[in-house]
Order: C-alpha cells, then structure tokens, then sequence
C-alpha cells in the first residue's frame, strides 16, 4: 500500500528504529489525520520524492519539500516525544544512510 502524506517527519525511536509520521490535510467532508509507519527498513530516492519502505511492507511516498508537522500531525508528535528515547530527526538527514 502506497501513502502520500501532505508533510511528514522521521522520529527515531530507541536506538536505531526510525518511523515515519505522516500527516494528511483534511477538507469539506474529510478531517486532518496521520499515521505512524512500522519502521522504516529501507530508503528509496525518487526525484521529487523520497520513498520508506515500511517494515510491514507499506511505501509512504513523501516529498521531498514536505518535511515538517502541521495541525494533522503535531499533537502525536509532541505525545511521542514524551516518550524516553525518542527524537525528531532533523530534516537535513541524509535519508539514504538512514538504514
């Protein structure tokens, strides 16, 4: 399964498991919502986009220039960071020696 967030961030959790947190805008009929990926297991540059590969298999498709929280995603940002052991990773990353 392919998702095309509106912005996105990379969140690294614990020691070395990176998950990507995906955010989409909402509009008349839909509200703003986000997923949070399995695990990032591999890395793909695709011209405009960057494509994760989710340990489960899914593909979050992300451009490039959308790096960064909005409405849609930064609550459940700011609650994982409570978390011990748990980053926003800047967005400067060179996402290909991510994994």
């Amino acid at each position: 399964m392919e998702n095309t967030p509106d912005n996105w961030v990379v969140v690294k959790v614990g020691k070395n498991l990176y998950k990507v947190l995906a955010g989409w805008s909402g509009g008349y009929l839909t509200s703003d919502s986000w997923k949070l990926n399995s695990g990032i297991s591999e890395v793909k540059d695709d011209g405009d986009h960057w494509l994760f590969i989710g340990e489960s298999g899914s593909v979050y498709k992300c451009r490039k220039g959308g790096y960064g929280t909005r409405l849609n995603n930064y609550g459940i940002l700011k609650q994982l960071l409570e978390i011990d052991g748990t980053e926003l990773m800047d967005g400067k990353t060179d996402w290909m020696k991510l994994v």
